[in-house]
């Protein structure tokens, strides 16, 4: 299969501002390239693909980014600004996709998802959160009526924001497990991983850690500056340890070493990359039950699942985090989320979206 992927338009691979969608892409094509495919990745300039990827050409937009939905009020109108980087891709896509198979959108847009319905090309795409825009649920509804196949989501959570999708297709997620080192580090320090932005209730975590007295390690590009000093203000000075935004390799090096991922979103996560990460790396997680992470944490096997919001009883779960085996977290991905099982999830998927474009011509 020849597939054309289009990147996130938030920002350039290797940014960080991608959020988890950059982590997927990557393992997703590291996945598609060692089932035998071909891949071609449209992202904006100065982006870079893990070096396991280098089989991948790499096509480079210069433009102005999006807008995260995250950001927008739900009923916000498209805005698609002067010089758009996602007008760009798909410009760029859809004139390479002319020699391919199928081509898989990655960005949580508009405008993708109207093209959709007007080009000859099959255009795939992976839904990458919950509904957080009117205008792009009603035309995800529009769309699927008339190419049912062509819309994929993380989990099930997830895929239930659209409830006008009676049978969503479920494709989970992948990691390349090689890239985890396991670690037994029972008695190491707490951890968060995210964006520090509102979403994410990094507050909730910060208050378990000072609780317990102790630091609380931040990984992750500080989206919100005033968010962000907010929280350093409303607890005792050095309760969290900021350690910025790393590359994946150096993460789940210190990763693996704390003994608990504290899990906090405020809203439905679509999956949760940084669950499965601290897995991989043998560390049980304590999360809200709320999105991906819910149908990912096995209760009382690889961590604990707490009711949305209530920090006191995260916190109890975490006094009692050396009960979870940590070889059986990292089991998990290993049967569950491999770049392989994730890999051979979405082939299947385009095969169906293929097979029924040919059908309609």
């Amino acid at each position: 299969m020849h597939i054309v992927l289009i990147s996130t338009p938030i920002g350039f691979l290797g940014s960080g501002k991608g959020g988890g969608v950059e982590l997927t892409l990557n393992y997703l094509v590291s996945g598609l390239l060692s089932l035998g495919h071909t891949v071609e990745v449209v992202a904006p300039q100065n982006s870079t693909l893990l070096r396991s990827n280098e089989k991948a050409k790499l096509h480079f937009v210069e433009g102005k980014d999006q807008i995260s939905w995250q950001h927008q009020k739900f009923n916000a109108p498209v805005i698609i600004p002067d010089n758009s980087v996602l007008a760009g891709m798909l410009e760029k896509g859809l004139d390479i996709a002319k020699q391919a198979d199928v081509m898989l959108n990655m960005s949580y847009d508009w405008l993708p998802i109207w093209m959709t319905l007007n080009v000859e090309i099959p255009i795939a795409h992976i839904i990458s959160m919950g509904s957080e825009s009117s205008v792009i649920s009603n035309l995800i509804s529009k769309v699927h009526a008339k190419h049912p196949y062509n819309f994929a989501f993380h989990s099930k959570i997830q895929a239930d924001d659209y409830p006008y999708i009676k049978k969503p297709i479920i494709i989970g997620n992948g990691f390349k497990l090689d890239d985890y080192t396991f670690q037994d580090s029972v008695k190491g320090p707490l951890a968060w991983v995210g964006r520090v932005a509102p979403e994410k209730g990094l507050e909730d975590a910060v208050y378990v850690a000072n609780e317990i007295g102790e630091k609380l390690k931040v990984w992750g590009v500080i989206e919100d500056e005033i968010y962000a000093s907010s929280i350093e203000q409303s607890f005792p000075k050095g309760t969290i340890d900021w350690r910025g935004f790393i590359s994946t390799n150096e993460l789940q090096k210190e990763l693996g070493k704390c003994r608990v991922l504290l899990n906090t979103p405020k809203w439905n996560e679509a999956y949760g990359n940084v669950v499965v990460e601290a897995l991989a790396c043998g560390v049980p997680v304590v999360a809200y039950k709320r999105g991906g992470p819910s149908e990912i944490i096995q209760h009382g096997e690889t961590g604990y699942l707490v009711d949305p919001d209530d920090k006191k009883n995260m916190l109890s779960y975490v006094k009692i985090i050396e009960k979870i085996k940590r070889y059986r977290c990292r089991e998990w991905v290993e049967k569950n989320a491999s770049t392989d099982i994730f890999a051979n999830k979405v082939v299947s998927w385009l095969n169906k979206v293929m097979h029924e474009n040919k059908l309609r011509k």
